[in-house]
């Protein structure tokens, strides 16, 4: 038996109202998040995307997880288009070799049974 523990996230935003002081630009919000910045731009990894009772909605890998987080929000073709009212967390989980980033997403997908992954799918309901 293969024994995988999940890493801890090294990044987790939530989806909160920006707070504007009166000398401050605002930034532009994507999808009500507005701390995209504190992901890493030039790192690969897994992308968590949670819902309000922190049950997880979608697990992908990326690498580049900033830019793959921005595409989830704002693309069409992204397999959340239709749930992102419902995403209120996002965690990244930076894990630089592919191979293991195949590994952790089929693994958290299937273990944590993530809602809207359709692709690598195991378990049956």
């Amino acid at each position: 038996m293969i024994s995988i523990t999940i890493p801890n996230p090294d990044v987790t935003i939530q989806q909160r109202q920006q707070e504007m002081k009166a000398d401050e630009a605002p930034i532009k919000p994507i999808n009500g998040f507005i701390d995209l910045h504190e992901i890493p731009r030039d790192k690969g990894g897994l992308i968590l995307f949670y819902n309000k009772s922190d049950e997880l909605l979608f697990a992908g890998k990326a690498r580049k997880l900033r830019q793959r987080v921005k595409k989830h929000l704002e693309d069409n073709v992204s397999p959340v288009k239709n749930h992102r009212s419902e995403i209120n967390k996002i965690s990244v989980i930076i894990v630089d070799d592919p191979m293991e980033r195949e590994i952790y997403e089929t693994y958290i997908i299937n273990t944590l049974r993530a809602k809207y992954n359709v692709e690598k799918v195991f378990y049956k309901d």
